[in-house]
């Protein structure tokens, strides 16, 4: 298929991510003094290897942070079931973390590189994919091009568009033509998404739903289950999940509020980012409220009014210990956090204004009565503490939740049935990368 020509900015791009190499490598390091990146695995940023391609064919999966690369679990399972070893990369060293132990044996990680041509063409030289599957919205001009040289197919898997990315794109419709044409398929999580990608160029789009609706719960250690439930038991505790800056004031306030009316209450609050837990533990005690912070050994004794959770990996654990979750990242204009790990482990979700990176999920789960929006943090207190003393309409807003959620599950199956002709295809020409010609 003949794709548009690259436009001059595209080529500048390119040009300019080839001459300024070293500024790029400088800012690596930057980042790797201040904790941002990995300083044992930097080589990987730059196209390194990190460890020796499996043998046989090999499925390229990425999933920048968190929430995109589990949502690619199910897929690298799947593919791992057709017998492909799978690479999965990240972006982020919480990623990166998080991800090393939830792999099936089979699928190895890497740290992607960043997107200088040179960088790109080292790292698919040693892995030589077969196929390419990114999630949600990574257009990294360079990455797109390369592997279409090689006739690599790319396919975005939950894609996802905001009107905002929308709107920035179309001023740049040409380039945006010459990216997107260059992926084979384009599998949406909305319709709204798939017409946006369709309108820019995406010759392929089809709307399959979202990955994270079919995403494994997160697992909780069973151990540190037994011991802090019975710590909290007979306390009203509710849970301030991937909050942002300014929202932990908000949640602050509102325990200090409530104190009064709860005396014993728990208020548990885990940063969007661990590294501020020292920041926000500092904001709760400013609010008048005793503090500890797990990655500094404190614990939810009785004498606790504010547990900061600044730790990685564990809120499948807090999930299951908290009837009433606040998701932040709503109060604050960030977009919102994902719910639907909180409602699988039957929590009743509170949300600000500001959900738009999931906005169709918080919309049914708003009219089901399984989760209920705040629009600030008067509303806030007002809310925990209602609800909080009524643990009848917790229960049903925990299970209506539920109930909302089941009409959106299956898009792992139907991704699965889009890529099933793609590895079928490699598996019967028995193409394997190093024998195709660059154009």
């Amino acid at each position: 298929m003949r794709h548009p020509p690259l436009t001059l900015p595209l080529q500048i791009y390119r040009a300019g991510l080839r001459i300024g190499e070293p500024a790029v490598a400088g800012l690596l390091a930057w980042r790797a003094r201040h904790g941002k990146e990995d300083p044992r695995r930097l080589g990987e940023r730059r196209g390194l290897p990190g460890r020796a391609r499996p043998i046989g064919p090999l499925v390229w999966m990425h999933g920048a942070s968190v929430g995109e690369v589990l949502s690619l679990v199910a897929l690298v399972e799947g593919m791992i079931a057709r017998r492909y070893s799978v690479l999965v990369t990240t972006g982020t060293r919480t990623a990166a973390d998080l991800i090393g132990a939830r792999l099936p044996p089979g699928a190895v990680h890497q740290y992607m590189p960043l997107d200088a041509p040179r960088w790109i063409e080292r790292f698919l030289d040693h892995w030589q994919p077969d196929i390419a599957v990114v999630a949600e919205s990574e257009i990294w001009p360079n990455t797109i091009i390369s592997l279409d040289e090689r006739d690599i197919p790319l396919i975005l898997v939950n894609g996802r568009m905001s009107e905002r990315s929308f709107r920035g794109w179309e001023r740049s419709r040409r380039t945006a033509a010459a990216l997107l044409s260059r992926i084979a398929v384009c599998l949406a999580q909305t319709a709204e998404d798939g017409s946006r990608f369709a309108k820019l160029g995406a010759p392929r789009v089809s709307v399959v739903g979202n990955l994270k609706f079919d995403a494994p719960v997160p697992p909780a250690d069973p151990q540190q289950l037994n011991y802090l439930r019975p710590m909290m038991a007979g306390r009203p505790v509710w849970l301030a999940a991937s909050t942002h800056p300014g929202e932990e004031a908000a949640v602050a306030r509102a325990h200090a509020e409530l104190k009064g009316r709860f005396p014993n209450l728990l208020t548990i609050l885990a940063p969007r980012h661990p590294r501020r837990g020292g920041e926000a533990a500092a904001i709760g005690t400013e609010a008048g409220l005793r503090t500890a912070r797990r990655s500094a050994g404190g614990r939810p004794h009785p004498s606790v009014d504010l547990y900061v959770a600044d730790t990685i990996g564990e809120l499948g654990l807090f999930y299951r210990l908290c009837p009433l979750v606040f998701l932040g990242g709503s109060l604050a204009p960030r977009g919102g956090q994902n719910p639907i790990e909180a409602v699988r482990l039957d929590a009743a979700v509170l949300h600000g204004p500001h959900t738009d990176n999931f906005a169709e999920v918080y919309s049914a789960l708003d009219r089901s009565s399984g989760a209920a929006l705040v629009a600030d943090g008067a509303e806030l207190t007002d809310l925990v503490g209602r609800l909080l003393g009524d643990g009848t309409r917790l229960a049903e807003m925990a299970e209506a939740g539920q109930a909302a959620l089941r009409p959106f599950e299956g898009a792992v199956g139907r991704t699965l049935a889009v890529l099933d002709p793609f590895v079928a295809q490699m598996k019967l020409h028995g193409v394997h990368p190093s024998a195709r010609s660059r154009t």
